[in-house]
């Protein structure tokens, strides 16, 4: 019987729905989980969006204080095949440090001794040279060391490439650490990450100022569009070869990675926080190959560079040279040089270019997809063929040209494929379905009514389409009201700054908002500076009139801590908002309200007037909060309220009991909420026994009383003291019954 229960609920709610919109849910799912599992296929066609964006916009070219100096095929044809003597490179440094570069790096490595050394190069000759001549070449310097003192007297960072099986060939020499710390969570979980690092010889690791990895993996498609900024080595972290030059280049200071609960955020170096993808990487934004970034080797080493071309940059020696095989193919459709690739990932921190996709990217676009499958999901049943064609025209056309404008302002990289592509599917699916059902429509039309109406009429009846309904249901709800006093002479005061009060209006009206939704609210609407919010509507809320009395001190509570803040910003001379609202209880009918072409989600009824009228009359009383007797009924014995008075309010007849509210539980258990309990009570019964005199006495003792629970009822106490002076001047005709008249809203 159970099973049979819950094969009718789905049926039933498949036919609420429509068989059409779930089977477009179905693939909406579908959709998305494909989306989620990303095979190569997705990442190609995202990856090629992203391409199309680069080469139809590359990043201008600018001049940037980055340059290469460059083993090209010049260097090697005069200077003979790579590698070099270790000794040509060490001046090849002094060359250039000389010339008042800031820092260079090597986006080379140098794993092995140097074969042309002297003393190797004795040693493997010894059997062909005279004794006394490898005696002398033993004496002379060591190339490597060489090499590494060239480093030394400058700001060098030794560049160190991956290696990804653990069982492959590395230097085994302690990996040295570069001072980090982490802010946030720990990033090893979503860092690139190798086992191995290949790196120099340990004199050269010792004389580097920096060490720098300059490894980056291409996409399934072999094309290189990002790049790491921070990895795992070793479960060590180690910055990639250009932000460490950076580093060094600034004074070496720690590197810091910043992440939250979705991956790496960015990364922060020499002072500024670079944005990366949740795994640490980052989207170099490429300009195509420029001439001007390299200087060749050889003309650095011949003194052929013209004096002062490398002062102040930052330079990278890497090679461009055919034979040496280190170009790379790239988002703008032509090959690269690897050591031009780390220049401009350089460029792009310096000028702070970098193209963004943050960790949250895939989120966003699943829920565009989303929103946007929901959307085809729920108009095309409902519309005309037409409709649906203009719809989708605009649904693709706006979201492409959301993806470009992403790109072309900000920066962004916003996947336009896939969820234009699943736009497509979806509607391609659900216009199918349509046309299946209305043609079925239209046949059930004709059969049914063929024989009783004329032709033309059947035609019209079969095209006819559900219209949207409006309607609602009756619900008990706690409605809030709540409006700003005195607002039209704050507006004044910012009469030559309308910003100002923009910014003001806003930042109040968040905060009031805060506090009515932490309470699981519903804001109806706002009206200028006044707020309408209703409870247990369209959720359900077990407890909605505490929720309803918590929401209005933390409003209260809010309202005061921005006026704190105001006064500290703007000085003593600002004047305070001060906050009424009007609390009820009651029946209502909630659902949409208005016109078959615009309505809203509120809420009509006697309740919601007696609601707006309680938050009138709180500047009469002098308080903040006025509440209904069906509210008090419901939360006494856990919120702080006095009995205010009897009031037929404007617009009814039947008196109401209006009840102040001045705080929860806490202040209610207090001994001075006793006496001021006690001091009112005595008020009350005064002014209803009209003992005018005992009125007067007892508002004071209510003030008092107040004073000593930190609350201010002098306004309060007052206007039962102006009631008592005028009936003791004219006093109340007979079988006056204590009810206050309210003469305006």
């Amino acid at each position: 019987m159970a099973g049979a229960s819950g094969i009718s609920w789905v049926t039933r709610a498949a036919r609420r729905i429509g068989s059409s919109r779930v089977l477009g849910l179905a693939l909406l799912v579908a959709i998305l989980t494909i989306r989620v599992l990303d095979p190569v296929p997705v990442q190609s066609l995202r990856f090629a969006a992203f391409d199309w964006f680069q080469q139809i916009k590359p990043r201008p070219s600018a001049p940037a204080p980055v340059a290469i100096v460059d083993l090209d095929d010049a260097s090697i044809e005069e200077f003979g095949q790579w590698p070099w003597p270790r000794d040509r490179i060490a001046e090849m440094v002094d060359r250039i440090a000389a010339d008042g570069a800031a820092a260079i790096a090597f986006d080379v490595i140098f794993s092995e001794p140097d074969r042309l050394s002297p003393a190797r190069l004795a040693e493997g000759r010894r059997d062909q040279i005279p004794p006394d001549m490898v005696d002398a070449l033993s004496r002379l310097p060591d190339n490597d060391r060489l090499l590494a003192a060239a480093m030394a007297r400058t700001r060098v960072v030794a560049g160190q490439t991956s290696v990804r099986l653990a069982g492959d060939r590395v230097v085994r020499s302690p990996l040295r650490e570069v001072p980090h710390a982490i802010l946030g969570e720990d990033p090893g979980p979503f860092l690139q990450k190798y086992p191995r690092l290949l790196q120099n010889l340990p004199v050269i690791e010792d004389a580097a100022k920096g060490h720098g990895v300059f490894s980056t993996r291409p996409d399934p498609d072999g094309i290189y569009r990002r790049a790491p900024l921070v990895m795992q080595v070793e479960d060590r972290l180690r910055l990639g070869l250009a932000p460490e030059l950076l580093r060094v280049a600034t004074g070496g200071d720690a590197f810091a990675v910043r992440t939250n609960a979705a991956g790496i955020e960015g990364v922060v170096v020499a002072g500024q926080q670079v944005s990366t993808a949740g795994d640490g990487t980052v989207w170099p934004y490429l300009t195509p190959s420029d001439p001007n970034r390299y200087v060749s080797a050889a003309d650095v080493l011949n003194g052929d560079m013209p004096r002062g071309r490398l002062a102040g940059h930052l330079v990278f020696v890497g090679t461009s040279a055919i034979g040496l095989e280190d170009f790379r193919p790239t988002p703008l459709g032509v090959s690269m040089a690897g050591v031009e690739i780390h220049a401009q990932i350089l460029e792009n921190i310096l000028a702070g270019t970098m193209l963004e996709r943050p960790n949250t990217a895939v989120a966003v676009e699943l829920v565009i997809t989303l929103l946007i499958g929901l959307v085809i999901i729920g108009f095309v049943p409902a519309v005309r063929a037409s409709f649906v064609v203009m719809l989708a025209l605009v649904i693709v056309a706006g979201y492409a040209a959301a993806s470009w404008y992403a790109f072309d302002t900000k920066r962004q990289l916003l996947d336009p494929v896939f969820p234009i592509l699943s736009a497509i599917l979806t509607f391609m699916l659900m216009a199918t379905l349509n046309y299946i059902r209305e043609e079925r429509m239209r046949r059930h039309i004709r059969s049914a009514f063929g024989q009783y109406v004329s032709p033309d009429l059947v035609d019209q009846l079969a095209e006819h389409q559900d219209a949207l309904r409006l309607g609602g249901e009756r619900r008990e709800l706690t409605l809030l009201f709540s409006d700003v006093r005195g607002f039209t002479t704050i507006a004044e005061s910012y009469r030559d700054d309308p910003e100002g009060l923009t910014q003001l209006m806003n930042r109040f009206l968040t905060a009031l908002s805060n506090a009515i939704l932490d309470e699981r609210g519903t804001i109806d609407k706002f009206m200028g500076d006044a707020v309408m919010a209703f409870w247990n509507a369209p959720i359900t809320i077990d407890a909605h009139p505490h929720a309803a009395c918590r929401a209005a001190l933390n409003m209260i509570g809010s309202v005061a801590a921005i006026n704190a803040e105001r006064k500290r910003e703007d000085g003593e001379e600002t004047i305070p908002i001060d906050v009424g609202i009007g609390l009820s209880t009651g029946p209502c009918t909630v659902g949409n309200m208005g016109s078959d072409m615009r309505f809203d989600y509120t809420a009509l009824g006697d309740t919601v007037n007696l609601a707006s009228r309680l938050e009138g009359l709180s500047k009469s009383y002098g308080l903040r909060i006025i509440l209904s007797e069906t509210v008090h009924d419901t939360v006494k014995g856990d919120f702080a309220m006095l009995e205010l008075d009897q009031v037929a309010v404007k617009g009814k007849s039947l008196p109401v009991v209006i009840f102040g509210l001045f705080g929860d539980k806490t202040l209610l258990e207090t001994a001075e909420w006793s006496e001021v309990s006690k001091a009112n009570t005595a008020m009350r019964i005064a002014y209803e026994t009209q003992d005018w005199d005992g009125v007067e006495a007892r508002a004071q003792d209510l003030s008092k009383a107040g004073e000593a629970a930190g609350l201010d009822l002098g306004a309060y106490a007052d206007l039962y003291r102006r009631r008592a002076a005028e009936f003791r001047a004219a006093p109340p005709p007979a079988g006056w019954d204590g009810v206050f008249i309210a003469t305006e809203k």
